[in-house]
């Protein structure tokens, strides 16, 4: 028999604002002290060095973290023209330079590659795996590899600021599994310049906003007290794209048992589409609506 794990059942989501220098890792981990947590996890790494939107799912807000991770989410960057390194980021070493500083207009045409379908190879130092074992690491040995190119969705690209002949600013809105450091890498490729990340932050990511985010500092002032519970959102939350469809007592009881339940119709819902149970507005399940009813696929036991 497995250890039980000690901490609060405590469910919902904590929207941190990640510093830089810091893993996604740690910070759940640091939400996890602070909150005396059982479970908790986050909805998408963010790289160490890199800021911003970090949402920590707490409890049964677990089971909802696909949702979450799958969203579409927006990312401002800095990218150093001139340069290719590595790592495809300010970490890594300078292994190709260049004297060519293309224009404002060169670089605008040049996005347009990088807009709707695209394929995208992730950077060598990345979490791919490669036969089992993590890319990054085989990177670090000195290993280069032929990394598979994967789609991503690519809504916006878009710059926003030139401060200087060897920076400009990005926004790029995208689905699941983008990599901002190869866009940076493949739009030093496309203007010939080479390129790196030099600055990354998630400005949202789903329904979560980086200007609404809790700081570390906040978190670890506030630790294992009622004021950081309080900026604690409901687990609901997570389930924002999804429709909401009402449900019974008595229809919320089957369904917290596995079975298929009766909910009230929604023009907003066809037969087949996913869709969440709700009683007196608590998610009870997410599942698929057939004939009326609500077949469970994730019950939440809040």
């Amino acid at each position: 028999m497995g250890r039980k794990r000690k901490g609060r059942d405590i469910s919902g989501w904590l929207v941190v604002d990640k510093p830089a220098g810091m893993s996604s890792a740690a910070v759940v981990n640091k939400v996890r002290w602070a909150l005396d947590a059982k479970k908790a996890g986050h909805a998408g790494t963010l790289d160490p060095e890199a800021t911003g939107v970090l949402a920590i799912a707490l409890g049964e807000a677990t089971k909802t973290v696909p949702y979450i991770t799958d969203a579409l989410k927006a990312y401002r960057f800095v990218v150093r023209l001139g340069q290719a390194t590595n790592t495809d980021d300010a970490e890594g070493e300078i292994i190709a330079e260049t004297d060519l500083r293309p224009s404002d207009e060169a670089i605008k045409d040049a996005l347009g590659q990088f807009i709707g379908d695209i394929q995208q190879v992730p950077p060598q130092f990345s979490a791919v795996k490669i036969d089992g074992e993590r890319a990054y690491k085989r990177a670090r040995d000195g290993e280069e590899m032929e990394l598979a190119a994967r789609p991503l969705w690519v809504e916006e690209l878009i710059l926003t600021d030139r401060p200087d002949a060897d920076h400009v600013e990005l926004e790029m809105t995208c689905g699941k599994g983008g990599y901002v450091r190869s866009i940076a890498r493949d739009l030093g490729e496309a203007l010939g310049c080479k390129a790196h990340v030099s600055h990354l932050r998630r400005i949202w990511s789903g329904p979560f906003q980086a200007e609404n985010g809790v700081t570390l500092e906040q978190i670890e002032a506030a630790a294992k007290t009622p004021d950081l519970d309080a900026r604690i959102l409901p687990l609901e939350t997570g389930l924002d794209d999804l429709p909401m469809l009402a449900c019974s007592a008595e229809a919320a009881a089957r369904i917290r048992n596995g079975n298929p339940g009766m909910v009230l119709p929604s023009n907003d819902v066809e037969y087949g589409d996913e869709a969440w149970a709700a009683h007196e507005g608590q998610a009870i399940a997410v599942g698929v609506f057939r004939a009326g009813e609500l077949h469970p696929t994730r019950v939440f036991n809040q």
